[in-house]
């Protein structure tokens, strides 16, 4: 069985988590490790089945908890070499596995495929997580342009996290200053709800049975406008679609197509 564990996403922390058996892999740790401690109690998430803490990139609202969480779950910390080097003067005592961009990491039960983004950060990465049970799960969000690499990195997945960070309109009305719409816009910043859909509707299959909506900005987006632009796209194939929250975890997402290994 594989569990998709949304702890919370957003402009102020993002982090996820995949069950496999009696194993967990943390995807990012964008809030204290206290913080995340409270939300996985609250969707029956045993941390202690942790084997490992996979990372995106440096940016704070995704590492915020990972120092703590990585030395108290004595959990190695799974990332692109670029971004370990930023984080490293923080995590003195962590334990480094890099990814390689050029083919699969295997680490537990679970292999990780990774990406470079284009996103403004050292050496950012999406994610597509294989389990021993054949589920694929694929994590991009802080695109700010889906690259071929991404696209190709999406096809086949079971469940996909997918960032739907903005409305094009709220950004372009909200309180921003133009130099900042302008970055979040732009190619190393942010994809928009329309972006989404758009990729969504080159990679979804019948296959797909779940997607989450993430990263959604508080400032120039809602969970209504992301549903609206992106379930369309979606409809024809049943996938069920999630919208990741900023204040409280979903409930666990437990993926029901059958999978082969390998």
């Amino acid at each position: 069985m594989t569990t998709l564990y949304v702890l919370g996403s957003g402009s102020s922390g993002n982090a996820f988590a995949i069950g496999s058996g009696d194993e967990v892999l943390l995807v990012d740790a964008g809030f204290s490790a206290r913080e995340t401690e409270r939300r996985a109690a609250a969707v029956g998430l045993d941390l202690r089945r942790a084997v490992g803490l996979l990372l995106t990139h440096e940016h704070g609202d995704h590492t915020a908890g990972a120092a703590r969480l990585a030395q108290t779950l004595r959990v190695p910390v799974l990332t692109a070499p670029g971004t370990w080097d930023r984080l490293r003067p923080r995590m003195p005592n962590a334990r480094f596995l890099p990814l390689t961009m050029l083919g699969p990491t295997t680490h537990g039960r679970f292999i990780v495929d990774a990406c470079p983004t284009s996103h403004d950060a050292a050496e950012p990465v999406a994610l597509a997580i294989r389990t021993a049970g054949g589920h694929r799960i694929a994590v991009a969000y802080d695109l700010g342009r889906p690259t071929v690499a991404v696209r190709y990195l999406l096809r086949q997945a079971h469940a996909i996290v997918l960032e739907a960070n903005h409305d094009e309109v709220l950004l372009r009305t909200s309180s921003y200053p133009p130099v900042v719409q302008e970055r979040i816009a732009g190619s190393g910043g942010h994809l928009s709800n329309r972006a989404a859909a758009e990729l969504l509707a080159e990679v979804a299959h019948p296959g797909l049975e779940v997607v989450v909506l993430a990263h959604l900005s508080e400032r120039c987006n809602s969970a209504e406008h992301a549903r609206a632009e992106v379930a369309p796209v979606l409809a024809a194939h049943g996938t069920a679609l999630h919208v990741a929250l900023q204040d409280q975890p979903l409930a666990q997402i437990v993926l029901t197509a059958f999978a082969t290994a390998g």
